[in-house]
């Protein structure tokens, strides 16, 4: 039996948990594009030690769960890494321009029913679907 929906499953359960202890220990939202845009930009210094240490943990959890389970799951969608580096510097962009990122409008905005989390995750399913479909089959990149 494929266990990927588990793993998602899982996974989505603790991204809102780690999106609820962050509001609840220091009343601020869990966006990471938010995070990492105020280390870029100067306007999170005064929290640069709890943004530094969030990025920490988002690296060193899946190092964790490797060294732990020796389990190892790398994209199903392309090894091409000038794709994979371009994707990520469109997310970034996406969500400078979106004021917020997945884990920020979808996760954190959702959950609070935010109408402009809700309204942002909409449409940034709905490009990044677009995205793929042409990715894969106009462009046939992916």
């Amino acid at each position: 039996m494929d266990h990927d929906w588990i793993m998602g499953l899982i996974g989505g359960a603790l991204i809102g948990l780690g999106g609820a202890v962050y509001l609840l220990g220091n009343g601020r939202i869990m966006g990471a594009s938010g995070i990492i845009g105020g280390l870029v930009d100067g306007t999170g210094w005064s929290t640069a030690a709890e943004r530094l240490v969030f990025l920490a943990g988002l690296f060193l959890a899946p190092t964790a769960l490797y060294v732990l389970t020796g389990m190892e799951k790398t994209t199903n969608v392309t090894s091409n890494w000038f794709v994979i580096v371009a994707a990520g510097l469109l997310v970034g962009v996406g969500t400078r321009i979106a004021n917020g990122c997945t884990s920020g409008h979808g996760v954190c905005g959702i959950s609070r029913f935010s109408l402009r989390g809700m309204v942002a995750t909409v449409f940034y399913i709905l490009a990044g679907g677009i995205m793929l479909t042409l990715m894969r089959h106009v462009f046939g990149v992916i």
